[in-house]
C-alpha cells in the first residue's frame, strides 16, 4: 500500500473511531487531525472545504473527510477517507441496532456513551474557539456569523436560505484573498465521474424493483430522497424521517425511534447513520433478521454513495473557484455563516446531553429551546465540567479524555 494511502487508513480509522458526538464535533476532530497536528490542509483549503460541504445534502463532516483524503491522494484517497468515517459507527450502529431487537435498551452502554457525549461538549467548545478565530476575519465575518446564528437558532429559518444569504452577500463584497487561477476543471472528466456513481447509486434500486423485491425497494427509494434533501444536516430531516418511517409507513414505533436516534447520537459517525438503525429495526420487523440485515445495508448505500458523487464531481472545482474574488468572496461569507450555524449545532447537543427534557418555547416571531430545570442531569454536567478542564486547561490528549469520561460515565451508571 503507498505511503499515503497507509497514513490515510491509520488517520481516518483513528477519526472514525472517535467522531463522537455529531457534526460540530466531527469538525472540531478533523481540524485538530488535518490541520492543527498533521497540516495535510491549510488553514483557508480547510474552511473553504467546509463550507462547500455546507452547500451539499448530506452529512457534512463525511463529506469534508472525503475531499480530506481526494486532496490527499486522489480518488482512493477519498474512498478510504470517507468510507474509514462512517464504517466503525455503521458497525457500532449495526450491533447495537440486532442488540437492541434481542434484548431492548441496553442501560449501562448509554452511561459509557453519556460520558463520551460530555466529553464532546468540552471537544466542541475547543473548536468553536478555533474556527471562529480563524474564520472570522473583520467585523462583516462577525456580524454575518452572529446573523446566521439568530437566524437559525431563534428564527428557524431554513438552513439553505441563510447560506445563500450569507453566499449573496460574500460575493456582493468581494474578497481580496483569492489565490492565483486554476483552470476550469475538465467538463467531460465531470460527466463521466457524475455518471459512474449515479449509476452505482441506482443499479441496486433497479435490480430490486426488477425482482419484485417491494419493501427493499421501498427502503431504497425512501432513503434515496433523504439522501438528496438533508440540507443541513440530519437534525434537519428527523421530524420527516420520523413522521414518514412511524405515522405514514408504520415500519418503526415512536419508541423505537427516539431510541434509535440516542443510539445514533451516542455512537461515532455521522447521526444520519440512524437509518441504518430504521432500516435494520423495519426488516427484521417485516421479515426477521436476514431481511433486516439487508436493509441495514442497503440503506447505508443509498445513503452514502450520493455523498461520494457530490464530493468527487464538485471537488476539483474548489481550487478554480479560490482564483475568483466573486466566488471566493461567496465562500468567505458562507464559512462566517458556518460559525453561527456550529454554535447552534453546540448549544443544541450541550442542552440535549445535560438536560433530559428539552422543549421550544415561542416569544413572538422567536423560537427557543427551553430545557425542563427539572430534567437537569447532574451527572452529564459534571463530567462535561471535568472534561472541559481537562481539555482546555490542563490540554490533556483528546483520547484521555474521551476515556476517562467514558470509565466515570460508566461508574456512575454502575452506581445509579
Amino acid at each position: 500500500m503507498p505511503a499515503a494511502s497507509s497514513d490515510l487508513v491509520r488517520v481516518f480509522g483513528r477519526i472514525g473511531l472517535l467522531s463522537f458526538g455529531g457534526p460540530a464535533a466531527q469538525i472540531a476532530l478533523m481540524h485538530r487531525e488535518l490541520v492543527e497536528e498533521r497540516g495535510w490542509l491549510d488553514e483557508q483549503t480547510y474552511l473553504r472545504a467546509l463550507s462547500f460541504a455546507m452547500l451539499l445534502p448530506g452529512p457534512e463532516a463525511m463529506q469534508l473527510a472525503t475531499y480530506a483524503g481526494w486532496k490527499r491522494a486522489g480518488l482512493s484517497g477519498g474512498l478510504i477517507a470517507g468510507g474509514l468515517f462512517v464504517l466503525p459507527g455503521a458497525l457500532v450502529v449495526l450491533a447495537l441496532a440486532m442488540a437492541y431487537g434481542a434484548l431492548g435498551t441496553l442501560p449501562l452502554v448509554q452511561a459509557v456513551f453519556l460520558g463520551v457525549k460530555a466529553a464532546v461538549i468540552a471537544i466542541v467548545l475547543e473548536a468553536l474557539l478555533k474556527v471562529s478565530k480563524r474564520a472570522l476575519r473583520g467585523p462583516g465575518d462577525w456580524i454575518v456569523a452572529a446573523l446566521s446564528f439568530v437566524a437559525i437558532f431563534a428564527l428557524a429559518l431554513p438552513f439553505p436560505l441563510i447560506i445563500l444569504l450569507a453566499g449573496l452577500w460574500g460575493a456582493a463584497r468581494g474578497s481580496g484573498t483569492a489565490t492565483a487561477e486554476t483552470p476550469l476543471p475538465d467538463i467531460r472528466g465531470t460527466g463521466r465521474t457524475v455518471a459512474l456513481w449515479l449509476t452505482l447509486w441506482l443499479t441496486p434500486i433497479l435490480l430490486l424493483w426488477a425482482s419484485g423485491a417491494a419493501f427493499l425497494t421501498q427502503i431504497a427509494l425512501f432513503f434515496s430522497k433523504l439522501a438528496v434533501v438533508t440540507f443541513g444536516g440530519a437534525y434537519a430531516v428527523l421530524a420527516y424521517m420520523t413522521q414518514e418511517v412511524v405515522q405514514d409507513r408504520g415500519w418503526l414505533t415512536t419508541h423505537e425511534m427516539i431510541d434509535g436516534l440516542g443510539l445514533a447520537e451516542t455512537t461515532p459517525g455521522p447521526l444520519i447513520l440512524v437509518t441504518e438503525f430504521v432500516g435494520y429495526t423495519a426488516g427484521t420487523g417485516q421479515g426477521g433478521m436476514a431481511l433486516g440485515l439487508a436493509a441495514a445495508a442497503l440503506t447505508l448505500w443509498v445513503t452514502f454513495i450520493p455523498c461520494f458523487l457530490w464530493i468527487f464531481a464538485g471537488a476539483p472545482y474548489l481550487d478554480w473557484i479560490a482564483g475568483r474574488p466573486r466566488l471566493t468572496g461567496a465562500l468567505s461569507g458562507i464559512t462566517a455563516a458556518v460559525v453561527g450555524v456550529i454554535l447552534n449545532l453546540s448549544i443544541w447537543f450541550a442542552a440535549h446531553v445535560v438536560f433530559g427534557q428539552v422543549e421550544t418555547a415561542t416569544l413572538g416571531a422567536l423560537t427557543l429551546i427551553a430545557p425542563v430545570a427539572e430534567s437537569l442531569n447532574p451527572v452529564a454536567l459534571a463530567l462535561s465540567a471535568a472534561a472541559s478542564v481537562a481539555l482546555l486547561v490542563f490540554r490533556w490528549p483528546l483520547l484521555g479524555v474521551l476515556g476517562l469520561s467514558a470509565l466515570l460515565g460508566l461508574l456512575a451508571g454502575l452506581l445509579t
